[in-house]
């Protein structure tokens, strides 16, 4: 989608204004014609390259003045460089480095010898020139000494040519061929590099997860790798551009071409692609990671309810927290219904007076150790007929039991504790008690210790925000560490705000929030609109409607004769809007749309309906699973080559992609998604290695 000018200036000078991605999707939309947080962030990504491109052209200008080497030539290519390659190809040849071959060769008085051999003169025979340029006290003994330092001068001209990089540099790019091999075998004691102990695909198509995995490999010394083209092809190419000629000089050159292609210019190319490669599948890796955590932090909750939170286990046993609508911690227990204790009947008692005394209308089961187990004991339970049972993902809950903010919510109770009421509240709200722990550690994505630390954090930051905002954030009862994500705090302000209701017993209307300390006009411009305060003053502040629109939507209900609180949720009196009439400066039609949605729906959350979900009672294990056999299924996790699907056993099985369609499947997102429920063919089942493959093909 080509963007129009207008619109990415509008962006690019929002930003610099310290306007959030989140605001100005949301709130500026006549200003950028509408585009979402990605596009706006993407906008964002390129002007950051173009400051660094702009940066780097500067440090590059001085470098080659100071030098005084700044000619009006090397000025234009450096003005009209548009990458930051073309500005270090242009760079190179004075470029500060160690010693060359080259180098030592000019030091020797050989460089007009290489001007003359380049020059490729038709009955020149460089061997009896060379003869001049022997000199035992310069280091050089013989012609052939003379005639080597000669082509080791060429060799780097050759390697520095600007035009010759970018044309070898495309033919690494179109016929580069990543090539792997096993290095020792001893160092890949799982054979989990099996695949690529004879490997070879081109590069400029190799998946990111091949590319991640082989780099792996190499690094831990089990594969050798090579990212080039053939050498024939390359050397082909190579004096195809410089055209050495058939004559004593041309022979010579092709000798220093040769060396160039093999000791300078190959393997600085291949580093350049390795680098394009790996940041290719850095960026594609981060992409399904972001995706798969926003499908997991954008699961519908199943909501205020009074829940029971099990941490299942067998030898240490279950703990049990019981946890009120608001995931405060009422009471624990710890149960032992599984083997080796196998104490059922105490089990059955305690959470039967559990749920007389605690009143939970649902129990969520953590699907660690002996879920499946105490889910069944659970379910066989008289009084636990009428309550929602649900399996609930406990990836990183154990990270949450042992962070600094377990401690510190539950500084009298241990990591077994923690984790039951993490795992009972993300079934009341997923998104709410998922922001407490490092999304790195919430068992998603692909070669995620892999990819750019860097890039990975700020791509998942940038979701967590995107989903926190999206939803919307109650100001009153919200975490510190869901605070931190709204549009414009942070956790300074975040904390601010939780120590200010704490003191006054929280706020009654949104312009309440400039009285915290530290929080001005421009922080509660970016953040009023996200945050919610639910039976307050105003019924707008429990709505997406900003506060710098209030006026606006009094004037609609004043001129219906009505009262604000009587138009909201009031289908038919909004019908009666003209929302044409309210069109103004900062105020356009796209903001009008969205008032009138929150007009019609305030509070509406945007992340669906809850629906339960229960795995076939015949498996539990890897032995129940039967060839043939149709099961229900959750997808736990979404990679480029599958997904993996969890049908109620230990082991989740992959749904490879080219079981995903008859028809050709891109990439899996295309089919599945995180979280999604779907019925699923078993095709093949591997219980030494422990593998079950999976197909959507029945």
């Amino acid at each position: 989608m080509e963007i129009p000018a207008g619109n990415v200036e509008s962006v690019k000078s929002l930003l610099d204004d310290d306007n959030t991605i989140p605001f100005i999707a949301r709130y500026r939309k006549e200003m950028t014609g509408s585009l979402d947080e990605v596009q706006i962030g993407k906008i964002r990504d390129e002007f950051e390259q173009l400051e660094k491109l702009e940066e780097r052209r500067g440090t590059i200008t001085s470098s080659l003045r100071k030098m005084d080497e700044l000619t009006d030539e090397l000025r234009e290519d450096l003005r009209e460089a548009e990458t930051l390659t073309e500005l270090e190809d242009i760079y190179l040849p004075f470029r500060p480095s160690r010693e060359t071959r080259g180098d030592r060769a000019r030091e020797m008085g050989l460089e007009p010898l290489a001007d003359i051999i380049q020059e490729k003169r038709t009955g020149v025979d460089p061997a009896v020139i060379a003869k001049d340029y022997v000199d035992p006290e310069k280091g050089v003994k013989t012609i052939e000494e003379a005639l080597t330092g000669a082509r080791d001068v060429i060799a780097e001209r050759i390697n520095e040519d600007k035009e010759v990089r970018e044309l070898m540099r495309g033919l690494f790019k179109s016929q580069g061929v990543i090539t792997a091999g096993l290095k020792d075998s001893s160092a890949d004691k799982g054979e989990k590099y099996r695949e690529y102990y004879d490997f070879s695909a081109r590069a400029k198509s190799a998946p990111s997860h091949r590319i991640l995995a082989i780099l792996r490999g190499e690094r831990e010394d089990v594969l050798s790798v090579k990212m080039r083209p053939p050498k024939e092809t390359g050397l082909q190419k190579l004096s195809h551009i410089v055209g050495p000629g058939n004559s004593p000089s041309g022979r010579q050159v092709e000798k220093a071409l040769t060396d160039c292609y093999s000791r300078l210019l190959a393997p600085s190319l291949e580093t350049e692609l390795r680098s394009e490669l790996k940041d290719r599948a850095d960026r594609e890796a981060a992409a399904v990671f972001g995706e798969n955590l926003e499908d997991l932090l954008m699961a519908p909750p199943l909501g205020q309810v009074r829940t029971l939170g099990i941490d299942p286990g067998f030898k240490s046993g279950c703990k049990v927290a019981a946890l009120d609508s608001h995931g405060d911690l009422l009471e624990t227990e710890t149960i032992f219904p599984n083997a080796p204790q196998n104490r059922k009947e105490e089990a059955t008692a305690r959470i039967k007076r559990l749920i007389e005394e605690e009143k939970p209308e649902a129990i969520a089961i953590g699907d660690g150790t002996a879920s499946r187990e105490t889910e069944k004991f659970i379910r066989g339970l008289d009084a636990a007929q009428d309550l929602t049972t649900v399996r609930v993902r406990e990836d990183g809950a154990s990270v949450y039991s042992a962070s600094e903010i377990g401690r510190e919510e539950f500084p009298d109770h241990d990591v077994t504790v923690r984790g039951a009421v993490s795992i009972g509240r993300r079934l009341q709200d997923p998104l709410a008690e998922l922001v407490k722990i490092d999304p790195k550690s919430l068992g998603v994505g692909q070669y995620q210790h892999d990819v750019d630390q860097a890039l990975l954090g700020d791509k998942l930051t940038e979701v967590v925000e995107r989903c926190v905002n999206k939803v919307g954030v109650n100001v009153n009862t919200a975490s510190r560490e869901l605070l931190t994500y709204v549009s414009g705090l942070g956790p300074a302000l975040a904390e601010n705000v939780v120590d200010y209701r704490a003191e006054r017993g929280g706020l009654r209307e949104i312009e309440g929030l400039k009285e915290v300390p530290m929080i001005g006009k421009k922080t509660f411009q970016q953040a009023a609109g996200f945050l919610r305060i639910v039976d307050g003053d105003n019924p707008l502040d429990n709505s997406g409607v900003h506060p710098e629109n209030y006026e606006t939507v009094e004037r609609m209900a004043a001129d219906l004769g009505h009262g604000v609180s009587e138009l909201i949720g009031n289908a038919s009196l909004i019908d009666e809007i003209k929302s044409e009439k309210y069109v103004e400066d900062g105020i356009g039609v796209p903001t009008l749309n969205d008032i009138l949605e929150e007009l019609a729906k305030p509070g509406r959350d945007p992340r669906g309906e809850f629906s339960p979900f229960s795995f076939s009672d015949e498996v539990e294990t890897i032995d129940d699973l039967r060839e043939g056999a149709v099961l229900p299924g959750v997808v736990t996790n979404v990679t480029d080559f599958g997904a993996f699907v969890d049908v109620g056993i230990k082991t989740d099985g992959l749904l490879h992609v080219s079981q995903l369609s008859e028809d050709y499947v891109n990439h899996p997102r295309e089919v599945v998604q995180l979280n999604q429920k779907l019925d699923v063919k078993v095709i093949k089942v591997e219980k030494g290695r422990k593998r079950v493959s999976l197909s959507l093909i029945f």
